[in-house]
């Protein structure tokens, strides 16, 4: 049996722009990714505290140490530049796997999104 479980999490870090003329996607600061194991492309699912929205995109890399947390496209009417979201990313594995696995869960600075 496989389970879905949580891989990679991003917790309250805080919008820095929405583009609605952009394809679609998150761009999400490179460092940021490699601290929450996130590759560029993958799924994930985006909680904005501010509005309660839940919605799923994908990750784009962002400049390196530039804190960047923008929303592209549809997603961007779904957020704010200020709000705050938590950026998940979830894995298939065997149960017993699972039952070991520990994620990657990041806790930038709120107002600097940078890793503490």
């Amino acid at each position: 049996m496989f389970i879905e479980v949580i891989k990679s999490k991003l917790h309250r870090v805080t919008v820095t722009e929405a583009n609605l003329n952009y394809i679609g996607s998150v761009t999400i600061d490179e460092n940021l990714m490699d601290a929450a194991n996130l590759v560029e492309g993958e799924k994930v699912q985006i909680v904005n505290n501010n509005n309660g929205e839940r919605f799923e995109t994908y990750v784009i890399k962002g400049v390196r140490d530039s804190g960047m947390i923008c929303l592209n496209g549809a997603a961007a009417r779904k957020v704010l530049p200020g709000d705050i979201v938590i950026i998940m990313a979830y894995a298939w594995m065997p149960l017993e796997e699972a039952k070991q696995f520990k994620p990657a869960i990041i806790f930038p600075d709120t107002a600097t999104n940078k890793i503490v």
